[in-house]
């Protein structure tokens, strides 16, 4: 009963986001090869921007006002240490068998002497911190990313990684906790901590010319760098960026610039 209350209330919000999901474009505004369903990308972005402004951004402002650094810094490696599973088995899809091993190593480690992920010996022993997912497995196999698509309450995507996160998903332990309240209850607190991560770049967003084009952009850039491991041919810098914040905000799930 409480998944199908999950259900109903995900798809009451897709519904009231699809209602202010079209934007009307300027009707000689030239379309981005990779950002064909512009009108609608925009319409979901200023949905997700609202929400964020309402309830995301002022929930991790908070958590990062109020939770010591020490205890969000442990918050953040357990759920990191949740993720380990998924980028273990997408670096040996990719045949990166020695990356593989290392967050096999990561993951015994900080599981038992790092207390379920909390603390981080791992990184003291040198093992990298890798970062995959299914998506970038799909690229890594020749798949193209299509066209950009902006999801409601997940943010910036395409066509290739949007199914992806479905495979993510039943590759992370949290899909396999028989308790719902502890499976359900994990998720706001990992949401948090996302948000809370990307709180230094909303200031470089806000202060955007179009904020929604540099998220789009970045996201592009940064999924296509970490695929081919090459920069971007031009950098990612806004000439037309002024210091007055433009109406558009960051997304929900706007993700952070390669390391």
């Amino acid at each position: 009963m409480r998944t199908n209350g999950l259900a109903r209330m995900a798809l009451a919000v897709a519904a009231c986001s699809a209602l202010s999901a079209c934007v009307t474009l300027p009707p000689n505004s030239p379309r981005p090869p990779q950002d064909p369903w512009e009108s609608w990308n925009r319409g979901v972005y200023k949905f997700n921007d609202k929400l964020d402004r309402a309830v995301a951004k002022p929930l991790a402002k908070t958590y990062v006002r109020v939770v010591p650094h020490p205890i969000r810094t442990g918050v953040s490696n357990f759920f990191a240490n949740l993720d380990m599973t998924t980028v273990m088995l997408n670096d040996a899809l990719q045949g990166k068998i020695k990356a593989a091993g290392t967050d096999l190593g990561r993951l015994l480690l900080n599981t038992t002497l790092g207390i379920g992920g909390i603390l981080d010996p791992a990184s003291s022993a040198g093992l990298d911190h890798n970062h995959e997912d299914f998506g970038l497995t799909l690229g890594h196999w020749g798949v193209h990313a299509g066209p950009f698509l902006e999801l409601p309450l997940l943010g910036p995507s395409d066509c290739r990684d949007a199914p992806a996160k479905v495979v993510d998903t039943y590759t992370n332990p949290r899909q396999y906790i028989s308790n719902d309240y502890v499976r359900y209850g994990l998720w706001l607190p990992a949401l948090i901590d996302a948000r809370a991560a990307l709180l230094p770049l909303d200031d470089t967003i806000q202060h955007a010319f179009d904020p929604y084009a540099f998220v789009r952009d970045a996201f592009l850039s940064r999924r296509a760098y970490l695929i081919t491991g090459k920069s971007p041919e031009e950098p990612l810098i806004d000439p037309d960026a002024d210091m007055s914040p433009a109406p558009g905000g960051p997304s929900i799930a706007t993700p952070p610039p390669p390391k």
